[in-house]
């Protein structure tokens, strides 16, 4: 027991091996990096003895002296046209300050996330560029799927955030399960219903049949509700749009609301429960519930007013931050990087939205 604690504080060196081996220092390190001629014996005892010392090779080290540049892109969608990009802008940011000094060097490439072509003219940049790994969120679903094809023929390792698309073989997806998400939201907007009602499955200002994670969302929802149908509770999917022009909007919400007089609670599957939050506002409506996702500033506001009950935080930030490490990982630390790393699905109310704000993504990892 003693022995094996020893083990674990003493940080084992190549020089260590060589000695307990019998032999020179430069064999063990032929031997632990697979290189140069060395016996079949000499290879087996080497690797035995590295093995029973626990020896592990110090990666950031050895990154640190490689003189080799790895070159990231970033394709992600531009703040400018949604706030809620600036959030994973950041991570990625923060990720690169954190990591240049082992040879990263990171390119962002911005697109307008309501516009495929501006998407289709940044991700047409990778492959000319020479880059080694790139992070995208592939929110055209369609569109997408040329470029992962095109980059996994070309070597260009990839991963994916906000949406995942399996069957192209990222490296890794960073994210939260969409399915379970949109189950989540079922689950708070039906908790504590007395009698039963209709819950609205709104998306705003979207293209639903090309947003994968869309698509997933929606499903979870209605899957929760599927089995208690029996209580007579009823799901209804509407496609809003025009968010930014106030009376067109609240003209389709007036118009749901004088069609299905029993709704119970809304459900907005993007960031922008805002904008239904600013009609219950204006309107003076507290008997529906409603979800969203995300603390942009507009929701932060209507869910300290009580207009909104739950949001569901995504961890954006944290998706372009774990994203850029799960490129470094793989390609400058030579480390095994998870096929998904799920973000947890944690639930935001009056009462806690402040512990959420600002989190310090250094204090992640």
């Amino acid at each position: 027991m003693h022995e094996q604690a020893d083990k674990r504080r003493h940080v084992i060196r190549i020089k260590d091996i060589a000695e307990k081996a019998g032999v020179s220092t430069g064999t063990v390190d032929r031997v632990l990096h697979n290189r140069g001629r060395v016996s079949a014996n000499v290879r087996e005892k080497v690797l035995l003895i590295a093995k029973d010392l626990n020896y592990e090779p110090n990666i950031l080290a050895r990154a640190l002296v490689s003189k080799r540049s790895y070159k990231i892109a970033a394709v992600i969608p531009d703040p400018v046209f949604d706030e809620y990009w600036s959030a994973p802008r950041e991570g990625v940011r923060q990720a690169e300050r954190e990591l240049r000094q082992y040879g990263l060097t990171l390119h962002e490439y911005l697109f307008n996330p309501a516009d495929v072509d501006s998407y289709k003219k940044a991700a047409s940049n990778i492959s000319e560029a020479g880059y080694n790994g790139v992070l995208t969120a592939p929110i055209f679903y369609k569109e997408s799927l040329a470029f992962l094809s095109q980059w996994k023929r070309e070597g260009i390792v990839f991963s994916l955030f906000n949406t995942h698309i399996p069957d192209y073989g990222p490296l890794s997806y960073v994210g939260q399960d969409s399915y379970q998400s949109g189950v989540l939201a079922g689950k708070l907007l039906h908790y504590g219903m007395e009698k039963a009602g209709v819950f609205v499955i709104a998306h705003i200002d979207e293209d639903v049949p090309n947003s994968s994670h869309l698509i997933r969302k929606e499903q979870g929802f209605i899957d929760y509700f599927a089995p208690i149908a029996h209580e007579g509770h009823a799901t209804l999917t509407v496609n809003l749009k025009n968010c930014g022009d106030e009376a067109a909007f609240f003209a389709q919400l007036d118009a749901l609301l004088n069609n299905h007089q029993t709704i119970s609670g809304i459900y907005v599957t993007t960031s922008r429960a805002y904008a239904i939050a600013n009609y219950f506002e204006k309107k003076r409506i507290r008997n529906i519930k409603l979800i969203g996702y995300d603390l942009l500033k507009k929701n932060q506001y209507y869910l300290d007013n009580g207009f909104i009950q739950f949001i569901i935080n995504q961890n954006p930030r944290g998706q372009g931050y774990y994203g850029i490490y799960t490129l470094v990982d793989h390609l400058i630390f030579q480390k095994p990087v998870a096929p998904l790393k799920y973000l947890p699905l944690d639930i935001i109310t009056r009462e806690n939205m402040h512990y959420f704000i600002d989190v310090d993504v250094e204090n992640m990892r």
